[in-house]
């Protein structure tokens, strides 16, 4: 039987909570759908959430003014809690609050996950963390602010329930996130469709670099530093170019390259399942999902992609 978030509450006074680093929607769903159930739910307990600085779309979220980004405190938890992080070094310089705390608990859904905290919750399957925290969640305790979380996450995860992650189980958890009464059109339309010029710019740039390899099934773009210059781009703005990419006729894989650091890329692959980027992703470090992984690799850009290219195409055939 699956235990509760409140069965690791018992008897603990204090818990930290992070994230992965450059949290995305459903970590940040994820994490303050927790921060949120704790500090409603225990007022005597104390908690701390950890994240690297969230992209300001998910600001409204209900007390994400409260998220600390500075580590430089120490601190002993009796409790710390991961969430949607396939290992303690993508905690960043959370990890060490993760790595003296008195007990641990991940909840994730990455494959690459090998349970690394002391109690877990891990469902690659799943559509989301997102969807394991309702999980772990008393349902009768949620409140409409938990369940815009919540939501947040399953449709960031899920590319707005398109993605093949997307089960009835995921559908249904929705439907009840709804029920709370949460204004999920504007939810949608601002967290995920609403684009900044600065984004329409770099995407156009992207389309305009891409180019496509063994007959067309892979797409693939390198965006350079000057890119982003030229466009007032940050590497937030990148955030779903290589979906767009992926969702181009014909085409099964698509992988992004861009610029963060001197002769450093950030890879995103994404496919339809004719590739098991995951796997890929792993060889040089990554990690991620079947159909969605990342890696961070140093060196020139084309060796870079030529070396990718070889690994896709080796799946292809």
């Amino acid at each position: 039987m699956l235990k509760k978030l409140d069965d690791y509450l018992d008897g603990v006074s204090a818990v930290g909570i992070a994230g992965h680093i450059k949290p995305d929607g459903d970590c940040v769903g994820s994490s303050l759908a927790v921060y949120n159930y704790i500090r409603d739910q225990y007022p005597d307990v104390q908690v701390t959430l950890y994240l690297e600085p969230i992209p300001n779309i998910f600001k409204f979220l209900k007390r994400a003014d409260e998220i600390v980004s500075d580590f430089s405190k120490e601190k002993v938890y009796d409790l710390f809690i991961c969430l949607d992080c396939g290992d303690a070094g993508r905690l960043g310089e959370a990890a060490k609050y993760f790595e003296n705390a008195g007990d641990t608990l991940c909840v994730d859904h990455h494959i690459s996950n090998d349970g690394y905290a002391k109690h877990s919750l891990i469902v690659p399957n799943a559509s989301s963390t997102c969807e394991l925290v309702y999980e772990l969640l008393d349902e009768k305790k949620l409140t409409k602010d938990i369940a815009e979380c919540l939501y947040v996450g399953l449709i960031h995860d899920t590319g707005v329930f398109q993605y093949s992650c997307t089960s009835s189980k995921t559908m249904n958890i929705a439907g009840k996130l709804m029920d709370l009464g949460i204004d999920y059109p504007t939810i949608v339309d601002k967290t995920f469709f609403e684009k900044t010029y600065e984004q329409n710019l770099i995407l156009g740039t992207a389309l305009l670099k891409a180019e496509r390899y063994f007959e067309n099934r892979c797409i693939a773009c390198i965006i350079t530093a000057e890119d982003m210059k030229n466009c007032n781009a940050l590497p937030k703005h990148l955030e779903g170019i290589v979906a767009q990419l992926r969702s181009t006729k014909g085409v099964d894989v698509a992988v992004l390259l861009y610029e963060n650091g001197e002769n450093t890329f950030k890879v995103s692959m994404r496919t339809n399942g004719a590739v098991d980027v995951a796997q890929i992703a792993a060889i040089h470090g990554g990690g991620g999902h079947v159909r969605a992984a990342g890696i961070t690799m140093t060196g020139d850009a084309k060796e870079i992609l030529a070396v990718l290219l070889e690994e896709i195409h080796a799946q292809l055939v």
